[in-house]
């Protein structure tokens, strides 16, 4: 509103000095509608009636639907308005959508303050596709937070397995010197089977582990990943500070370097809630109230019940590994960690390998391809190039080279495997990687490479002696030779 005095001098400038509306608005510094309402001359302005749309016969049935199910997408409710014969685009309706849509309901968040001793958060974290021989594998941070102190504790893990998760559990169990009260998962597949509302049926394999640990199994519900904030939090911590920029080329490379990087970092660091203390510092006070470790130690190893093929080899997790040739064609049991897998015949070890992460792998002990090869005599050639390909394996690529070469494979793999007599498994190893990194294929090159290793590591001359099976008598005892030259004294 204008001052009455202004109101009145506009009136006298109009009316008296006959000046126009414009005049006396940039005179008197006002708006032109001011001078036309004082004067009498502003119209009021005409009221549109909005046009009908084609959403409006169906807004009681749309407020209906969002009433039930306030998320639902516009793309969706456009589908099952045009079976009720809408004609209009998703555009339109999503205009009207946004006008109507009920907001969500506010949450106010409870605040939680943990007893000591009392309660442990996990969470995994997807780090990333780890490249492995035969294609990739899902690496995943297996994190458990103590929520007190906020100690941490993590590995790297290929998998995301019920006897994945036991074996990260009982680790962080011995990391710590004991457990707290409760574990707190969100609801992942390998720790939940089933759950309906608030009925939930646990992996038996962690119910058996929380009864050894005299541990209580919590979930939190369902959507609500603030109800474990803790380790949330502490995977965001590890993912700015620890994941960000630094390349795992392996499990075991990047396990050594998180280990490193909680001690001397992420423990060493304040307390979220308590910043004149370090973490450290409130861990040592809340190790003594956790509880003890049972003094029976909790198998997680997998334990499944497997079919030998007719070569002699079990598959698991896309890889083969061997067995003696007798269990061909049988059952057997096997147990597996992430380091090993045994092949049980009852409860007898018939074979044991290290376990391979990579994809579609073949496992084989020298052994048991000496025995299968025992028994067929007449596969010479094809005996030499497994024998060479068992002990060393990298000599793939010679093969390859003598075929592209045009060279006779056999008698390439007899010279080669002659040298494998000679020199043994680790000098003819050393001399194969040598020759494929210098790009030879030439087995008198890879017998010169062969005696260079052998002089460098001292080894004595090889001296092949080959004496057949008809001579008796093949050890020569030797004597004082003192009578020759007595002998020759005398004549």
């Amino acid at each position: 509103m204008v001052p009455i005095e202004i109101e009145a001098e506009i009136r006298r400038l109009h009316y008296s000095e006959h000046w126009p509306v414009g005049t006396v608005a940039r005179q008197l510094d006002v708006h032109e509608d001011v001078v036309r309402r004082v004067v009498g001359l502003l119209r009021p302005r005409r009221v549109l009636t909005p046009r009908r749309r084609l959403v409006d016969d169906y807004v009681g049935v749309i407020d209906e639907i969002l009433r039930q199910y306030p998320k639902l997408r516009s793309t969706r409710l456009h589908d099952m308005l045009r079976a009720r014969g809408f004609k209009g685009a998703v555009r339109t309706l999503r205009l009207y959508v946004a006008t109507v849509r009920p907001a969500p309901k506010r949450e106010a968040f409870l605040r939680l303050r943990p007893i000591i001793g009392e309660q442990a958060q996990i969470d995994w974290a997807y780090v990333g596709d780890a490249v492995v021989a035969g294609g990739k594998r899902p690496l995943w941070l297996f994190v458990i937070v103590l929520s007190w102190s906020r100690a941490m504790w993590g590995e790297l893990v290929y998998d995301l397995t019920a006897p994945s998760v036991a074996r990260s559990l009982v680790r962080a169990a011995n990391a710590f010197g004991g457990v707290t009260r409760q574990w707190l998962f969100d609801n992942p597949k390998s720790v939940v089977l089933e759950r309906t509302v608030d009925a939930a049926r646990f992996h038996p394999l962690l119910v058996e582990l929380s009864g050894h640990y005299r541990v209580q199994l919590r979930l939190c519900t369902p959507r609500k990943a603030w109800e474990k904030g803790g380790v949330e939090r502490a995977i965001r911590f590890l993912r700015e500070r620890f994941l960000a920029g630094r390349q795992i080329f392996s499990v075991e490379q990047g396990n050594r370097e998180l280990r490193a990087f909680i001690d001397e970092i992420a423990h060493p660091r304040p307390h979220p809630t308590l910043p004149e203390r370090s973490v450290i510092d409130c861990f040592h006070e809340e190790q003594p109230r956790l509880l003890p470790l049972p003094g029976a130690a909790f198998s997680t190893d997998t334990v499944l019940s497997v079919s030998v093929d007719k070569t002699a080899f079990v598959r698991f997790d896309t890889n083969s590994y061997s067995v003696p040739s007798k269990f061909a064609q049988g059952v057997v049991t096997l147990a597996a960690d992430d380091t090993a897998v045994r092949i049980l015949d009852g409860g007898t070890e018939i074979a044991r390998h290290e376990r391979s992460w990579k994809r579609r792998d073949v496992v084989e002990a020298p052994e048991h391809r000496q025995e299968i090869l025992g028994q067929k005599r007449r596969a010479r050639d094809a005996r030499g190039r497994d024998r060479l390909r068992t002990i060393v394996p990298e000599i793939e690529t010679l093969f390859e080279r003598w075929v592209l070469g045009g060279k006779n494979v056999a008698i390439m793999t007899m010279r080669t495997s002659k040298l494998l007599d000679l020199y043994g498994d680790d000098v003819l190893r050393a001399a194969v990687l040598d020759a494929v990194e210098r790009g030879t294929h030439d087995p008198s090159a890879l017998a010169v490479l062969c005696e260079q290793k052998r002089k460098r590591r001292a080894q004595p001359v090889p001296v092949g002696v080959d004496l057949g099976d008809h001579i008796n008598d093949r050890d020569v005892v030797p004597h004082d030779l003192e009578s020759y030259d007595a002998k020759r004294r005398r004549d």
